[in-house]
């Protein structure tokens, strides 16, 4: 067997319209599986799984199909699951990549509202979804669970404090569920990227000191781009990863090393 092999897998991918949950889709479909691109706009998510669909060699098992979400409700999060079944069968792999963050600055300002908001769509979404996927899984005797975390959460920030905290809960919440299901070989691993060239970190890549200052104590004195953490996840979900759960893979261009 090929480990990095993902031929005959489903997987459901929240937030994989664009970024890194988009690169995971792509790779994933490369590497054999069945991908659902999921997020709120349903148009947007079609065009990523033609992009998908259209970019794959001949001969390729993997696919892509389109599933919208709302990962702020707990009734379209139930509604994913149950179309992934209807679609694909069972769920084999989850990879849960949706987060928002919409207050920037000093945690002690940051509104009750926008304080929530991430607490929720961060922290409780990815709880919800778990939970929804895990009793098929555990019932297989197998699994695989990935929740793109951050830097931010090992580490305090004067800018993204809330965040920051969400993705540490982030981690806990892997560290939890490995435990509580590794028994039944149910694996559950976190990935914490450092600053990546995405729409959603672009008021921080765009703003020169920011940038001047991630980059200057990174090793590798870059940002990264998108697909060089898909890999990480191809790993998690494949034979290549089996014996590895409860753990938080960093990849930052070494900046948290330094």
């Amino acid at each position: 067997m090929l480990m990095f092999d993902l031929t005959g897998k489903n997987v459901v991918i929240t937030g994989s319209s664009k970024g890194i949950g988009k690169s995971i889709a792509h790779q994933m479909a490369l590497a054999g599986a069945k991908v659902t691109i999921s997020s709120r706009k349903a148009d947007v998510c079609e065009e990523v799984a033609k992009e998908i669909n259209a970019s794959l060699p001949d001969g390729c098992a993997g696919s892509a199909i389109v599933i919208p979400v709302n990962i702020n409700s707990k009734e379209s999060l139930q509604n994913l699951v149950d179309e992934a079944h209807d679609k694909m069968g069972q769920i084999d792999v989850l990879v849960c990549n949706a987060a928002l963050n919409p207050y920037f600055g000093p945690a002690m300002d940051c509104p009750d509202d926008a304080f929530d908001k991430i607490m929720s769509a961060n922290i409780k979404s990815n709880h919800w979804l778990c939970n929804m996927v895990l009793p098929e899984m555990k019932a297989r005797k197998d699994g695989a669970i990935i929740i793109v975390s951050s830097i931010g959460g090992l580490k305090g920030s004067a800018e993204l404090g809330a965040y920051c905290i969400s993705k540490a809960a982030d981690m806990q919440l892997v560290r939890n569920l490995s435990v509580e299901h590794g028994p039944d070989n149910v694996r559950i691993n976190a990935i914490a990227p450092g600053l990546i060239r995405t729409d959603f970190a672009r008021a921080l890549w765009e703003n020169p000191e920011i940038l001047k200052k991630a980059t200057s104590r990174a090793p590798l004195k870059r940002i990264g781009e998108p697909e060089e953490i898909a890999g990480a996840a191809v790993f998690m979900a494949s034979k290549a990863g089996s014996f590895m759960t409860g753990h938080t893979m960093v990849i930052d261009g070494g900046q948290t090393i330094v």
